[in-house]
């Protein structure tokens, strides 16, 4: 049987999706890339904010137009279904499986007998193959060792090291999604990190809802630093990165270890979300402004040629002009290399949901308008100071004119931060696809660089 995903949400729901491709792969079904192609469609949706609800439900009623021809089952996965399960099941009923994140462990087992139904009705067609011949699925056991197929290409992978989160920022529903925070075994992360390593993946990126709380819950204390530590020794990987740090958890043992090791990417990214006290104390936050600049000043005390990230959030209820007027004011002056700025989204169950004082769409749009603007300048400014310099760049693809070589340096998160476009000259052939090389900075363009290979 031919089987089709459609993976939405963030990098950490990527990692459940290409675990999934992976136990299909494993059990002998063909993954097709055209839902056109496919017998059973499965969808790992996101249920994080409203955009991300409404880009879930449109795309399911897309998916469930290919049941009018070859499509046999739609399965859907994912967080939007873990938060309004009894809803979907009544409002889209052309869904046949509904897979909640709690039930991941018996993933399988509801996979494989929904199709051995599906069997026992089409039987008389012997379309199928007999039930005795479907392969028997191993359990689905989130927090261990997991063997997935890789969809992110051949150079990165990411490597969830926990799941859920315990931070119950106000604003947040994914504890209420994904549960409290629980780290996985460090051996299975190291075990898997060496897997990656000889699939031929040069760059590792750590993620989990919070980073910092890894080992806390699983071994009485935080083990980041030394998780990294221990990642560092492994062949084959060429860059490390870990990321959503969030301020409180940065520690003098986490900084020194990215100031000691040249394969961990000096780069931090806090998601600081405000930085009135006002604000921060609605939101739940465990910092305050005088913490926030504290642990800036200290990373780069330690660390000179730190890139530091952040995000923030405009409009949370009750923002004051004068609370948003001293966020504006403290992004002019912190001047982070990378920034990113969301509206504040109103999700049902949260606290924050209740608060009085929400601010109209448009006076959040403006907000939003006004810190990107001052952060354009800055990331001009920053960028600015890179021409001259010289920078080993990951080479990953090539312009559709074939005009640039594209790739990052180590200081960009694929996908998020900017790329270094590289003058193809025709005296640089195929062969510096996925290789790292020097190159010169040039000019810059918005976000991006502008190189040529260094002789």
């Amino acid at each position: 049987m031919n089987i089709g995903f459609v993976h939405l949400g963030c990098s950490k729901n990527l990692i459940d999706t290409e675990t999934t491709i992976g136990k299909f792969k494993e059990n002998n079904f063909t993954i097709v890339n055209q839902e056109e192609k496919a017998d059973v469609i499965v969808i790992n949706t996101c249920g994080f904010i409203d955009s991300a609800k409404e880009e879930a439900i449109q795309t399911i009623l897309e998916m469930a137009e290919y049941k009018k021809k070859r499509c046999r089952y739609l399965i859907v996965m994912g967080c939007l279904v873990q938060r309004y399960y009894e809803d979907l099941i009544k409002l889209l009923p052309e869904v046949d499986l509904w897979i909640k994140i709690d039930e991941y462990d018996q993933l399988w087992n509801k996979i494989e007998n929904l199709i051995k139904r599906g069997i026992v009705e089409r039987s008389k067609t012997k379309t199928y193959q007999k039930i005795s011949q479907i392969p028997q699925m191993p359990m689905f056991k989130q927090s261990e060792f997991l063997n997935r197929t890789i969809t992110t290409g051949k150079n990165f992978a990411y490597l969830k090291i926990g799941e859920g989160c315990s931070n119950y920022c106000t604003y947040c529903a994914i504890p209420y999604i994904r549960g409290p925070f629980v780290s996985r075994k460090q051996e299975d992360i190291l075990e898997e990190a060496k897997q990656l390593a000889k699939k031929g993946i040069k760059e590792l990126i750590i993620i989990a809802q919070d980073t910092t709380k890894y080992g806390i819950d699983r071994y009485g204390e935080s083990k980041l630093a030394e998780l990294l530590e221990k990642l560092t020794k492994i062949e084959g990987i060429k860059w490390i990165r870990f990321l959503y740090s969030y301020p409180e958890g940065i520690t003098d043992e986490l900084i020194d270890v990215v100031a000691k090791h040249n394969k961990i990417a000096k780069y931090f990214d806090l998601p600081i979300q405000h930085i009135s006290d006002d604000i921060l104390k609605k939101m739940n936050r465990r910092t305050s402004q005088k913490d926030v600049i504290a642990i800036l000043q200290k990373i780069r005390d330690k660390i000179p040629n730190v890139t530091l990230r952040t995000s923030l959030i405009v409009g949370f209820p009750g923002e004051t002009k004068e609370n948003f007027e001293e966020l504006l004011e403290f992004v002019n002056l912190a001047k982070f290399d990378k920034l990113g700025v969301f509206p504040y989204s109103k999700e049902e169950g949260t606290p924050a949901a209740k608060l009085p004082s929400q601010i109209h769409g448009n006076t959040k749009k403006a907000r939003y308008n006004k810190i990107m603007a001052a952060q354009q300048q800055i990331s001009r400014e920053i960028l600015e100071k890179k021409i001259g310099e010289t920078y080993e760049v990951l080479v990953e693809d090539i312009s559709f004119d074939e005009k640039y070589w594209i790739g990052r340096t180590m200081q960009d998160v694929p996908e998020i931060d900017g790329l270094v476009y590289i003058k193809n000259d025709g005296k640089v052939k195929e062969e510096v696809l996925h290789q790292f090389k020097k190159c010169k900075i040039i000019q810059v363009s918005h976000y991006d660089l502008i190189a040529t290979f260094k002789e």
